[in-house]
């Protein structure tokens, strides 16, 4: 099952950013604090994957407008599934989620960057039909 991401959920999605997207900084706290920030801006999203009342995986989007793409498209900030749920299609059930808010919200595409070691994660976006198309650059400050 698909569903809306609710606060309770932050710790779980939290940990699989943490252990799975390799981001260690991801507290719990901020996940919460994120989460809640995104729940009272309609541009995002987040819905989680539950099996057997456990989160198993997450999506998490944002809407973005710019001058070459006006009617805006669908950025994805994060995917993952538990690796015991993997290879079930429950990433192919939540790219789909993302691509219907897409379509409900008039947007002309969705778009994602990912690391170069994940290779899991490209051939997924080949198999539903996405094309490499940039690369993606990053300054922390």
């Amino acid at each position: 099952m698909i569903r809306a991401a609710q606060q309770k959920d932050a710790a779980i999605v939290a940990k699989m950013w943490r252990d799975l997207l390799n981001v260690p900084n991801t507290t719990d706290e901020i996940a919460a604090r994120t989460m809640q920030r995104m729940d009272e801006d309609d541009r995002y999203g987040t819905y989680v994957a539950v099996e057997d009342g456990r989160v198993v995986g997450f999506i998490t989007f944002v809407e973005v407008i710019s001058f070459d793409d006006p009617d805006g498209y669908i950025k994805l900030n994060g995917i993952a599934v538990l690796p015991e749920y993997r290879h079930r299609g429950i990433a192919h059930q939540l790219m789909e989620r993302a691509e219907e808010e897409a379509r409900r919200r008039g947007a002309s595409s969705v778009g994602c960057a990912t690391s170069f070691g994940r290779e899991g994660s490209q051939a997924l976006l080949k198999e539903l039909g996405y094309e490499k198309s940039a690369f993606w650059f990053h300054k922390v400050f």
